[in-house]
């Protein structure tokens, strides 16, 4: 069975995706949540806590998934945010969640390629969680974040080595390409960019990376 491209595997894949932020506590989902979701928590703590002051600025969101960083924001003070993912699915759920939230007038998602999608402005704070995973050349990637982010850009990695990497990498053989890190790689990656001012903090299975934005204000 051939792999799916990322966009396939992440659109059959939203409605599971989405039901990870709103499980029921339970026993079982506890034990799940400490071993496979707790990175998936504490990043999405730490890119809270990192757009604050967030009363009336503006969020990227590369890879929204169902919109659950952007929601959040947008209902503590955000005055827009923009949420790109390449999965259909996860784009629907995000805007169902937004007009669930009664944020949806501050909320846009679009089905959109972060790499090739024409932005017209930039943003005071942009979030680049669980994406990083499934990018092929990510200097591009980083290098283009921080030149639309103002004040500070937030990013995941998967950490590479160990027991839970290796299980990650074999759930993954036949899904879809997944890329994972160490601490120098990724220090790389940032040089490579051209960034300053880079953080970062190993959170679990995952690096939590903040770096200082490019963009001058006003500028696309």
């Amino acid at each position: 069975m051939p792999k799916r491209s990322v966009s396939e595997f992440f659109d059959s894949y939203s409605h599971d995706f989405n039901a990870i932020y709103g499980n029921e506590d339970t026993f079982l989902n506890r034990v799940i949540n400490q071993l496979f979701r707790k990175s998936m928590h504490l990043r999405y703590v730490k890119s809270l806590e990192g757009c604050d002051p967030i009363e009336g600025k503006t969020v990227l969101d590369v890879g929204c998934g169902p919109g659950h960083y952007g929601v959040a924001l947008a209902a503590k003070g955000a005055r827009r945010v923009l949420g790109i993912d390449f999965a259909e699915g996860m784009i629907e759920l995000a805007r169902k969640n937004a007009e669930r939230a009664g944020v949806e007038d501050k909320c846009e998602f679009k089905v959109a390629d972060f790499s090739t999608y024409p932005f017209q402005e930039a943003f005071d704070y942009s979030i680049v969680m669980g994406f990083m995973d499934y990018v092929a050349q990510p200097v591009p990637v980083i290098r283009r974040v921080l030149g639309l982010t103002r004040s500070k850009a937030f990013f995941s990695f998967p950490v590479d080595g160990g027991l839970l990497a290796w299980q990650r990498k074999l759930r993954y053989k036949r899904r879809c390409d997944l890329f994972m890190y160490t601490r120098p790689q990724i220090e790389s990656l940032f040089a490579a960019a051209g960034a300053r001012d880079v953080k970062l903090e190993r959170i679990s299975r995952d690096f939590f990376a903040t770096a200082s934005g490019a963009a001058a204000a006003g500028a696309p």
